[in-house]
């Protein structure tokens, strides 16, 4: 994620800080300062902050170690103002794995919940909610109202929270997986809706989780709508064929001839029938003004990208293009460069496919186009 340092690693994770949690911290500051002027306060209020985001990190850790019981790797947990965000490679296509990997995170709460709560009876401090955040309670009784109020936040069936998700696995039992999904999504969006009216009038963090759920609702049922219509088709069906190469001692004037002429954007580098690299169309423009249309092709050229071979499916090629934030993927055959792999012509494959989707279910003439892969 962009704006985001990393501070540490767990388990093999990576866990990153956003910019934007600096903010956070600033606000507590000065919230804890400001009713006795005691710096005091204000180091016990970033301790507090600290802490509660610690319990976040083993809230998001619990999802990424039972995802990692099913083989799906995460790739990072990041620290926002409003909570973290483990960033897993997918959600188990198995609705009963869903729903362990969803509880995980809750149930750390719960344990963590346990613990404290122990703590507090065997010191005899008391369970007032009152002392909630407020600098004249301890420590210990504040993380374990954290700790409860995580449980019930976390479990409310807003998809994509932890309670969304739970509530699309157990759909999901009774009902094709993109049917559940965009019903979760549909309640997740109405939820939303609510904490950003509530938010409106009281918390304005509330409204920064409504939108948050809202976006992310979204954007997780177009993935999975997307992973319906791709799941069976190679990557071979929807890669580019007809395509440019430039050679490392080409002038970059040749790449701009070819961006006018054509759609193409990004060129990939053949040296000797050899991959060695790729030209994106920003390096190529960055390298245009710095050294002009005479410059080398080798002096702009990426020698990090991504390539796929034609026969992996197209839903995880997408998938992993996304991931890598990259342009395209470069589509390798016995080692030879044979197409390129972009989002662009990924979107118009699903909505060609779409298209003719819906024409056979209007027709009754059982027909089939070359593009309509069962």
């Amino acid at each position: 994620m962009k704006w985001s340092w990393r501070i540490g690693r767990l388990a093999g994770i990576d866990v990153y800080m956003h910019a934007t949690f600096l903010l956070l911290l600033a606000w507590v500051g000065v919230s804890f300062y400001m009713p006795r002027g005691d710096w005091l306060d204000v180091i016990t209020g970033i301790i507090l902050v600290v802490a509660i985001f610690s319990i976040v990190v083993m809230h998001e850790l619990g999802h990424a170690l039972s995802a990692r019981r099913y083989g799906i790797r995460t790739r990072d947990i990041t620290l926002l103002p409003i909570g973290g965000v483990a960033r897993l490679e997918r959600m188990p296509d198995d609705p009963r794995q869903e729903l362990v990997v969803a509880l995980a995170g809750p149930a750390v709460n719960v344990a963590l919940a346990g613990v404290l709560g122990l703590a507090i009876l065997a010191t005899g401090l008391p369970f007032d909610r009152g002392h909630l955040l407020r600098m004249d309670g301890s420590l210990v009784t504040q993380l374990f109202w954290v700790n409860i109020a995580m449980i019930v936040f976390n479990l409310i069936p807003a998809f994509p929270m932890d309670g969304g998700r739970v509530l699309r696995a157990l759909m999901a039992m009774r009902m094709d997986y993109v049917t559940a999904t965009r019903v979760a999504a549909s309640i997740g969006q109405g939820i939303a809706l609510v904490f950003g009216f509530i938010g409106l009038f009281g918390n304005p963090f509330l409204v920064f989780i409504a939108l948050f759920v809202w976006m992310g609702a979204s954007s997780e049922a177009g993935m999975v709508q997307m992973r319906s219509i791709l799941n069976d088709v190679p990557v071979a069906h929807a890669m580019i064929t007809d395509f440019h190469t430039l050679s490392p001692s080409d002038p970059l004037r040749r790449g701009t001839e070819a961006i006018l002429a054509g759609f193409q954007h990004d060129f990939p580098v053949v040296d000797d029938g050899r991959l060695v690299g790729v030209v994106t169309r920003a390096s190529m423009l960055k390298s245009l003004a710095e050294h002009g249309p005479d410059s080398l092709t080798a002096d702009a050229m990426t020698t990090e990208f991504e390539t796929v071979d034609p026969q992996e499916l197209l839903d995880a090629a997408a998938m992993r293009l996304q991931a890598s934030g990259g342009p395209s993927l470069l589509v390798m055959r016995d080692g030879r460069l044979c197409g390129i792999l972009t989002m662009e012509n990924v979107g118009e494959f699903m909505m060609i496919r779409l298209a003719l989707r819906k024409s056979r279910q209007q027709s009754d003439s059982g027909g089939a186009s070359f593009l309509d892969f069962r």
